[in-house]
């Protein structure tokens, strides 16, 4: 019998009302001969309403207790859409993360899944049960509630789909799949019918919000298919594979933003050879992430270091690198705030050296000034001014014809 893991994000179950809308779906799923394991989010904005409670008893709360506090969340959720299958004459269980056999690091806040036993998933869906499991969340090996950090839903979905040998995940949420841009900014965007897996962590890892990095990387690890589609209204979604199928002349497939980017200029640091590492491993020591990095050599003595850090890190950075100046050796730092990050996606440009020169150009003809380049074999990604994001977002998508409908081919 086939088996499909489907996840319901926040949006999806928001009220009532869409509880009950998603319960019909999943009837229908149901009764289409196949095996159906559901995974949801806590409702609607009921997350940012438990961590503000929070907030309001304590400045630095336990990551123990908020674990267990925005735990809560999804159990809510799998109770409620347990009751409106039910009240359908559909037979279901639901679970919450510990109880579907999730175990994670012991790491609270942003745990990882570590291993999933599913006999007791396994049974109930023999009994012809839909089961609902509660995403975001897990136990340790310390018996600790866990949550799994920011898109967890989607990693829970994607994981418990590969441990049950599911047939395919399907990822339901507010949008209708994935765009080759976010069409809130630029309306010629356009969904997508395919996209690999590589091409897809890329535009998760560079700001697309559709999909979470984990869950694309789970995916790709145990070449789990995905859809990505809409909870509201019925059309096809986007599916997420490795390259079955192939179009012509599209060396860009995909241009993803953000902001909230900053950086940090260190000058004056001594020109030795471990001068890189001993400055990066102080910040990866306090947990600061950083994206593009580049080196210049002022002087036989002395180099300048750039590298880019979101803007919420700032303070943190900047504070282990004054606590750490007289170790490192630099004269001085200078921050340059306001800037955002736009990248070009696709695999045919690995082979296509002339993609990165196109897009200096296009935004050279707008007149939009680039301070930093990071490229990849299937990414080039410029920092801008933030003022000027949008713009370069409209310039490349119609530079490189990202809004005309697709040729597709069979390999």
């Amino acid at each position: 019998m086939k088996r499909i893991v489907q996840k319901y994000g926040g949006t999806s179950v928001g009220s009532v009302e869409r509880i009950r809308h998603v319960a019909s779906r999943i009837e229908k799923a149901a009764g289409e001969d196949q095996q159906v394991v559901v995974v949801v989010s806590a409702m609607g904005k009921s997350t940012d309403e438990l961590v503000r409670l929070a907030g309001q008893l304590t400045e630095s709360p336990s990551k123990r207790e908020m674990d267990m506090l925005l735990s809560t969340g999804e159990q809510v959720t799998i109770a409620l859409l347990a009751l409106a299958l039910a009240e359908r004459g559909v037979e279901a269980i639901s679970f919450t993360g510990w109880q579907a056999g999730i175990e994670t690091e012991d790491n609270h806040g942003n745990a990882r899944i570590v291993s999933i036993e599913t006999e007791r998933m396994e049974a109930e869906l023999e009994k012809g049960k839909v089961v609902i499991v509660a995403g975001f969340q897990g136990k340790s090996s310390k018996n600790d509630i866990t949550t799994l950090g920011r898109g967890g839903s989607d990693t829970t979905a994607v994981a418990l789909a590969a441990a049950l040998s599911a047939d395919r995940c399907e990822i339901y949420t507010d949008v209708t799949g994935v765009f080759t841009t976010d069409p809130r900014y630029v309306p010629q965007a356009r969904k997508l019918q395919s996209i690999s897996y590589d091409e897809m962590l890329e535009m998760a890892n560079l700001g697309a919000g559709v999909l979470h990095p984990r869950a694309v990387e789970c995916a790709k690890n145990y070449q789990m298919p995905l859809l990505v589609a809409s909870s509201m209204v019925e059309e096809a979604g986007t599916i997420i594979e490795e390259e079955i199928t192939m179009e012509k002349n599209l060396l860009v497939r995909g241009i993803a933003f953000e902001n909230d980017v900053t950086k940090i200029t260190m000058a004056g640091l001594p020109s030795r050879i471990d001068t890189l590492a001993k400055v990066f491993q102080a910040l990866s020591e306090n947990g600061i992430n950083v994206d593009i990095i580049i080196q210049n050599q002022t002087d036989e003595a002395h180099v300048d270091l750039s590298f880019s850090i979101t803007q919420s890190s700032l303070k943190e950075t900047l504070t282990i690198l004054e606590n750490a100046k007289a170790e490192l050796g630099f004269h001085s730092l200078h921050v340059e705030e306001d800037l955002a990050k736009v990248s070009i996606i696709g695999a045919g440009m690995v082979s296509n050296p002339g993609v990165a020169a196109s897009m200096f150009d296009v935004l050279a003809q707008n007149e939009i000034y680039i301070k930093m380049v990071s490229t990849s074999e299937m990414k080039v990604s410029v920092v801008i001014s933030e003022d000027d994001m949008v713009l370069a977002v409209e310039m490349l998508h119609q530079a490189f014809q990202l809004g005309e409908e697709e040729e597709a081919i069979t390999a």
